[in-house]
């Protein structure tokens, strides 16, 4: 499993693990963990850098609707998780 590690504006580094990738409408998603082995907490998160910045740039994706599509095409692209 590939662990990236994310810096918030607030500081800090937060290493998460990558459980899947997919593009939908030309935006990048990752589904992310926040632990390598046990049931950890599991994030969607959104690609909204631009195309001219040298690092990715991700926000938490937090609208239901959103967040409830990206979720259904994650669990169809992983037969053995749910997300809640």
């Amino acid at each position: 499993m590939e662990k990236v590690t994310f810096t918030p504006q607030e500081g800090g580094a937060v290493d998460f693990y990558v459980l899947e990738q997919t593009t939908i409408g030309g935006v990048n998603y990752l589904l992310v963990t926040d632990s390598e082995e046990d049931d950890g907490e599991a994030l969607i998160l959104c690609d909204i850098s631009a195309p001219e910045d040298d690092e990715a740039v991700y926000e938490i994706v937090e609208d239901d609707e959103k967040l409830n599509a990206v979720a259904s095409v994650f669990e169809n692209m992983m037969d053995d998780v749910d997300i809640i």
